[in-house]
């Protein structure tokens, strides 16, 4: 019988490719945003395994990273305590706010700001990052790789089936990297909560390999929402494609820690040859 093997492709998005010339549209102020080394090479992979392999594959997920540019995540939503701007790849924390280093350009955001900064420091998974704008929605850095989409419309159009696609992150108060649940769930805006019927769905298949962009950020939380709640038996399930991933820079030693931590939790890890060969073998 065959199986049920569903491929997850976590936010291939252009703005966190290192895309070369020759798949940028020609506008200088066309860029990735947020590129991540390793990334297009990663997603050039992602790309071979549906066009090679689909024929193995019972269903295709596409996470998509979607924001606004005004976000509690991006430049223009703080200013320095004496005014000036506040660069991307600066960290904030609670503290900081409190001692009015750094503080929302909106007066009356402050409470709000705080009370989710202490959230997410309970949290003890991140610390908000300012992060240059990206995956602005509408926008040319937030669609798929080429080369991903591409493959995957193939894959549609073989098989008469649609991929699924998730957006995640438009709400501009809280960082969203899993595709489960946002990193401090805001109880007014179901979208930020568990999405437990993508849960359900990842449940159902035999196995799920995943896949994407990064293996620091939004791989590590969506698969750690992911092992938090699914039992033993469907966490062994779970198949990390370790060579389709990459982390951002400055963070690679966070993105080691999580791959030996789910390899302890009974995630499988993998490389794509590996991955294509089961597919090739369902097919």
């Amino acid at each position: 019988m065959k199986r049920k093997l569903h491929l997850l492709v976590i936010d291939p998005q252009n703005d966190f490719c290192d895309l070369p010339d020759a798949y940028l549209p020609g506008d200088p102020a066309l860029k990735p945003s947020l590129p991540v080394a390793g990334a297009h090479a990663d997603l050039q992979r992602v790309a071979r395994l549906i066009d090679e392999g689909g024929a193995g594959l019972s269903a295709i997920s596409i996470t998509l990273d979607s924001h606004h540019r005004l976000d509690i995540a991006h430049p223009g939503f703080w200013r320095q305590g004496d005014g000036g701007a506040v660069a991307a790849f600066t960290q904030i924390v609670a503290a900081d706010v409190r001692r009015g280093a750094y503080l929302p350009r909106d007066r009356q955001a402050l409470p709000r700001t705080l009370a989710y900064l202490d959230a997410l420091e309970a949290a003890q998974r991140y610390r908000l990052m300012v992060w240059p704008v990206h995956c602005e929605i509408g926008s040319w850095g937030g669609a798929v790789h080429a080369d991903v989409r591409a493959a995957y419309n193939r894959w549609e159009e073989a098989g008469l089936r649609s991929v699924a696609k998730l957006a995640k992150g438009s709400n501009p108060w809280t960082e969203h990297y899993s595709a489960l649940k946002a990193e401090v769930p805001d109880a007014s805006d179901p979208g930020t909560q568990l999405n437990g019927r993508f849960l359900d769905d990842l449940a159902q298949a035999d196995t799920v390999y995943i896949t994407g962009q990064a293996a620091s950020h939004c791989v590590r939380a969506t698969t750690e929402d992911m092992v938090d709640n699914l039992d033993a038996a469907s966490r062994a399930r779970l198949v990390l494609v370790t060579d389709c991933m990459s982390p951002v820079a400055g963070f690679e030693a966070q993105s080691r820690q999580f791959i030996d931590a789910m390899a302890a939790a009974g995630v499988r890890l993998a490389r794509a040859h590996e991955v294509l060969a089961e597919l090739h073998a369902n097919a």
